[in-house]
């Protein structure tokens, strides 16, 4: 898809939204330097064409759950950032009320049903969203994001057979950044084609770019328009790469640091805002522009959390389940 065939609002939206992950995870990984947030953090920079194409053609009101690398999916599916940050923060004004951190983000409202820290797990919740959508007559998408890890767990093949078996209105969105946790995909997976896994249970699919956004959001919207046809499920693979660790705790032992700055000059944020300038859609100015908008954000999102409250001692025993007493 040309960006000419795009309104120019939303190709810069497409642009912005990028920026607005990218300056919100790096400031995370300052924050997690300064033991400002705890636990785990796994950062999601290089991948953000794949959030942002996929949920900008998405519907406002389908659902989606996300891996425990979904801060960037968390916020473009509506998240507010400060409340995501403030979970970062373990604060009660959190989305999650503090309880769930980095790798839990969850709001009911925005209908983001969470990151998820077991890999392959939200790939059965995605089926029981999709079934009882159609048990209630609905026409809401289930999506599910997950890594190409994912793919040698068991649960994704009962997931998708499941899904194909009952034509469940279900988007499959594999993010392939190429090593999992730390181990290389033709290391650990016997049949690295990866469409051709979803084939073989009849489910329609298709390798995208993951590094293109335009590319992402128009192969998510041909996926989305075969689904709601009542088509069935619908597999897409984007190959993306992450710039940084797989966590904060990761020496990345396992990649050439030049397969990684090689990678780089493949970055979303850049190439895009490249094709921008020179269609005329975007000029410098304008692009500081929405660096500093989005920065101003980011901060104010860090202020909120900073000043939000932590949960007080006398309410950490609720919603935590107790055996009943004896008899």
């Amino acid at each position: 898809m040309s960006l000419q065939s795009l309104p120019k609002d939303f190709s810069l939206d497409l642009l912005r939204d990028m920026v607005r992950i990218r300056r919100l995870e790096e400031r995370a990984g300052e924050l997690y330097g300064e033991s400002k947030i705890r636990g785990f953090l796994h950062l999601y920079i290089g991948e953000e064409a794949v959030a942002v194409g996929v949920l900008h053609a998405l519907a406002a009101d389908d659902a989606v759950i996300a891996t425990y690398r979904e801060h960037g999916h968390a916020l473009i599916k509506g998240v507010p950032m400060k409340t995501i940050m403030a979970e970062m923060y373990g604060r009660q004004e959190g989305c999650s009320r503090g309880r769930g951190g980095s790798m839990h983000l969850f709001d009911a409202g925005t209908r983001f049903f969470g990151g998820n820290a077991i890999v392959a797990g939200g790939l059965p919740l995605t089926v029981g969203l999709a079934l009882a959508e159609r048990m209630q007559g609905g026409s809401r998408l289930s999506t599910c994001f997950f890594g190409e890890g994912a793919m040698a767990e068991g649960a994704f093949h009962e997931s998708i057979n499941l899904a194909a078996l009952w034509q469940l209105p279900m988007l499959f969105c594999c993010e392939n950044n190429l090593y999992a946790m730390g181990t290389a995909l033709e290391r650990s997976q016997s049949q690295t084609d990866l469409c051709a896994k979803a084939s073989a249970y009849k489910v329609q699919s298709r390798s995208v770019d993951g590094m293109d956004v335009v590319a992402v959001y128009e192969a998510t919207r041909e996926a989305v328009e075969h689904i709601r046809q009542g088509r069935g499920p619908f597999f897409l693979e984007f190959r993306t790469y992450r710039f940084r660790a797989h966590s904060m705790f990761d020496p990345q032992l396992y990649r050439d640091k030049a397969e990684v700055e090689q990678w780089k000059t493949r970055g979303p944020i850049h190439t895009y805002s490249a094709r921008l300038k020179a269609q005329g859609l975007l000029d410098e100015p304008g692009f500081l522009a929405i660096l500093a908008q989005v920065d101003a954000e980011v901060e104010d999102a860090i202020a909120y959390a900073e000043s939000a409250s932590l949960e007080p001692l006398e309410d950490l025993s609720r919603d935590v389940y107790t055996p009943r007493a004896a008899p």
